[in-house]
């Protein structure tokens, strides 16, 4: 059995001053040490270290975040939530390790530090996004009873889906084939709904997944993880020709310099920045009407969505 989250962390009605950032670095050390115990070190030829270095020590866990409070605010299964949010982490880190080889962006700063076939070569560092991929699914159905296997059936479905053709898989190859094209505004949607957004949507509906929230709840977390998914990307395109290399912990600049379409040189910086408003906007509503009480997490985090600076 991994660490588990315990539900009194949740922020309840008579805790709405919590802060963000007291809330997030728990919640942050709590999924970082799930991953340091189930990523282990001792896989052959050193691909454990390189598993490790992918994933640990690094980013901003929102993926997990987001499946850690939707599960809170629904009184969700604990064990099954960290496990969720460990899970969609882990999809991410592979994500990236082979998004940054050279037959995919051929980039050489991920996280403030070399991207893993820079550090460990390319074939190693296709086979620990590979070793990434499958541990997350792993993850997902432990040999124990805190997971019900219908319930970890349908988070499953849910990361794969998320990971795949209709996913990043399909996102990515679009990003690849639109190189030196000028995409139209549902284009460039369609586009990062799957490549970004369906990751961080799946995030929310994985923590909705383990609890059981009504048909019109879910409705609603649906349109949030959507909206929300779409703002974050906007604002990382925003973030491209706006912060240094330094900040954001990658290549700055490198969407230009590849000649890639993006929401910055489609509409300008100010219309992309008033377009990251609005979606944050139907995100906020969305989730005001989902029904649920207990959302100030939830709210906050859209926020930082926004404003962030890496």
């Amino acid at each position: 059995m991994g660490p588990r989250l315990t539900l009194s962390d949740t922020p309840t009605s008579s805790q709405t001053g919590q802060r963000l950032d007291a809330w997030r670095e728990q919640q942050q050390h709590a999924v970082e040490q799930a991953l340091s115990k189930w990523v282990q070190a001792d896989a052959p030829a050193g691909l454990g270290e390189a598993m490790r270095y992918a994933v640990l020590d690094g980013g901003k866990r929102l993926r997990p975040l987001l499946v850690l409070a939707t599960a809170q605010a629904l009184n969700g299964n604990p064990e099954a939530a960290m496990r969720a949010a460990c899970a969609a982490e882990l999809i991410h880190a592979y994500s990236l390790v082979h998004d940054d080889m050279p037959c995919m962006d051929n980039d050489v700063l991920r996280r403030g530090k070399p991207t893993v076939h820079v550090r460990f070569g390319e074939a190693q560092a296709l086979l620990a996004g590979d070793a990434l991929q499958a541990l997350a699914f792993e993850l997902l159905v432990p040999d124990s009873p805190d997971v019900p296997p219908a319930m970890a059936a349908h988070l499953c479905r849910l990361l794969a889906r998320a990971a795949g053709a209709d996913g990043m898989a399909g996102g990515q190859a679009f990003d690849l084939a639109s190189v030196g094209r000028s995409l139209a505004l549902p284009e460039l949607e369609a586009m990062h709904r799957r490549k970004t957004g369906a990751l961080l949507q799946a995030s929310v509906l994985m923590g909705a997944a383990t609890a059981a929230p009504t048909a019109e709840t879910l409705k609603h977390l649906v349109s949030f993880g959507a909206a929300l998914g779409l703002a974050f990307q906007v604002v990382d395109d925003i973030l491209d020709v706006t912060a240094d290399s330094a900040t954001l912990g990658k290549t700055a600049g490198k969407d230009a310099a590849s000649d890639k379409p993006t929401f910055v040189s489609l509409m300008g910086l100010t219309q992309a920045q008033a377009y990251a408003d609005a979606v944050l906007d139907q995100a906020h509503g969305a989730l005001r009407l989902s029904g649920i009480a207990n959302r100030d997490i939830l709210h906050e985090l859209t926020d930082w969505v926004g404003r962030r600076t890496s």
